[in-house]
């Protein structure tokens, strides 16, 4: 889909001015990836809440993808960009409350911030998900782990949409929920979730955070552009541990580096281009697999059109 076609797509005068959200065009996408690298998405629209985005999506008449965009801390974009839509959620599908002993929140909602909420509630059993650099919708989508902790271990249920903009509430066991794995509910995207947690001291699970984030800080390149963890852990081993061996911390193609302080993480220098960095990708799983023989599988997710 070009803009050009895509302007026959669009709300009609009516249907905009029920639609509060806002809609761009060749919206650059290294603005919103952590990685900081990517093309313009041919759309991207921005919505004002839940029920923004139902009456966009009844009224999107376009059959290209759609694509749904957090905080881009998972996601590489290719050079050339996107072709179709892309749904932003990071600060905008961002409301969380609690009852009881269960947290709502939205998919835009950072999941440091649901961990920092939780405790300041008294609820606790969130606290690894400080250490997960992204939202809950991406969260919910792959599984997110940190610290021992796995997403879907806390979830009692999820509200979904789908491309004509119905909205569900779904359970885990609707789901095939496995290690950074999440499937079932085809053609269905994660707008909010429901958290069932424990009460308990919140004052000492708020110091448990601060501890882990100082640890993630210690241990992880924080100040450099990166994606978080490119690779997953193989079964009783270690992704970091794999590539170290290989001797390839430090390993540089163009602007996109093997980050020295932890071998999982692939960072942008300042000048990297998606190319640079999928490219080094390709080298690490060649090299791992030649000298370990094992295949690594990625956590990043690529998408877009190369150059």
């Amino acid at each position: 889909m070009s803009v050009a076609t895509s302007m026959k797509h669009l709300p009609t005068d009516n249907q905009k001015g029920l639609l509060r959200g806002e809609l761009l065009f060749n919206e650059p996408m290294s603005k919103h990836t952590s990685w900081r690298v990517g093309g313009p998405a041919d759309c991207y629209f921005k919505p004002k809440d839940i029920q923004d985005l139902s009456l966009f999506l009844k009224n999107w008449k376009d059959d290209s993808p759609i694509h749904w965009v957090g905080l881009g801390s998972n996601l590489l974009v290719r050079d050339a960009g996107i072709r179709g839509l892309v749904v932003m959620t990071s600060g905008l599908l961002n409301e969380i409350r609690v009852n009881g002993s269960v947290i709502r929140a939205e998919a835009g909602v950072a999941c440091p911030k649901v961990a920092r909420f939780s405790a300041k509630n008294d609820l606790i059993g969130a606290e690894f998900l400080s250490g997960i650099p992204g939202t809950v919708g991406g969260a919910l989508k792959m599984n997110a782990g940190a610290f021992g902790g796995e997403t879907w271990d806390k979830v009692e249920s999820v509200e979904t949409i789908d491309s004509k903009g119905v909205l569900r509430t779904r359970y885990p066991r609707e789901f095939d929920i496995s290690y950074r794995s999440v499937k079932g509910c085809d053609n269905e995207w994660f707008v909010a979730a429901n958290f069932k947690l424990c009460k308990g001291d919140g004052e000492k699970s708020l110091s448990q955070i601060k501890v882990l984030l100082e640890k993630r800080n210690v241990t992880q390149p924080t100040s450099l552009p990166s994606c978080g963890s490119v690779f997953r852990n193989p079964k009783n081993d270690y992704a970091a541990r794999l590539i170290e061996a290989c001797g390839l911390k430090g390993k540089t193609l163009g602007g996109a580096r093997v980050s020295e302080k932890h071998a999982n993480f692939i960072v942008n220098t300042g000048n990297a281009s998606a190319a640079d960095i999928e490219r080094l990708i390709a080298l690490v799983c060649e090299a791992v697999e030649q000298k370990h023989g094992v295949r690594l599988v990625q956590e990043a997710h690529v998408i877009g059109e190369a150059l």
